[in-house]
């Protein structure tokens, strides 16, 4: 439990539609105005119930803030008195687990918010890197993530602390590329080359940064942005690149097969793949 003066919100009030979807959406700004609707509790009030300060809780109320942290969320729920229903959509573990009952997957929802296309995250995928510890890129060329200097994820490298880097790229002299360059329309040799420009410009990054890349040689299936505890996956299909799919943003969960999956099919790719920088 808390160590803060928890609420008591009306147990009807978690079964209410608006917030079950907040709480599936880890939507904590919506959380808490219904909090402040059902509960009568005032900003102050659930700032002592979850342990943040009043200027956060106005923040994240009025969406100029938001919260990631799966600690935060325990935090959030243990002072909020949130039922073993409402922990399952927000995707925490039950407070009494059942001994012998099976989890139930669907109740821990690891996808808290899909993107439109790569571009819809870009702002929110940046912020993580900078912060993160690690960080893990799976790509095909990885040209718009890493290899220009106006891509996603290159200012990153430079700013405050390094993070340990592992990037795949798709192996330029694999079968794989040529089978790849097909499905884009484009000529084998310009893709290779764009694999190749983005090993040069990492190798041109100081050791500071901390970057390590490998090649693969399977046809690329995802898109895989990790930073520490989160994902943005995209999806690579005929006819268009990973940074045009929808972005999906998987955060670890307890329970949840999905983050665990993504993260052993990498780990297994880096098994098989080569270094090259």
């Amino acid at each position: 439990m808390s160590a803060f003066a928890s609420l008591e919100l009306p147990d009807w009030a978690w079964d209410r539609t608006e917030v079950r979807y907040a709480l599936r959406d880890r939507d904590v700004g919506e959380v808490f105005r219904r909090v402040q609707q059902y509960s009568g509790a005032s900003q102050a009030q659930i700032a002592a119930a979850v342990g943040m300060t009043a200027a956060r809780v106005s923040e994240i109320v009025n969406g100029r803030r938001e919260v990631s942290r799966l600690d935060v969320y325990e935090r959030i729920a243990d002072g909020l008195s949130m039922p073993d229903r409402a922990r399952h959509l927000v995707g925490l573990a039950l407070r009494r687990e059942p001994r012998d009952a099976p989890f139930d997957l669907a109740a821990f929802p690891e996808i808290v918010r899909v993107y439109e296309a790569q571009h819809a995250a870009a702002s929110e995928i940046q912020q993580q890197a900078r912060d993160a510890e690690e960080l893990d890129v799976l790509a095909v060329r990885g040209l718009g993530l890493l290899g220009l200097n106006d891509s996603l994820l290159r200012s990153c490298l430079h700013e405050g602390a390094h993070p340990q880097v592992r990037v795949l790229l798709l192996d330029p002299d694999s079968d794989a590329l040529a089978l790849r360059a097909t499905e884009i329309g484009e000529s084998a040799e310009s893709l290779a080359s764009g694999v190749r420009l983005t090993e040069g410009r990492l190798r041109e990054l100081p050791e500071s940064c901390n970057v390590k890349v490998w090649r693969y040689g399977i046809l690329p299936t995802w898109r895989i942005i990790r930073t520490d505890s989160t994902m943005f996956i995209g999806t690579f299909d005929p006819g268009w690149e990973g940074h045009e799919s929808a972005t999906y943003k998987v955060m670890k969960s307890p329970h949840g097969p999905l983050f665990r999956g993504f993260q052993r099919a990498f780990e297994a790719m880096l098994d098989d793949a080569r270094r090259t920088v």
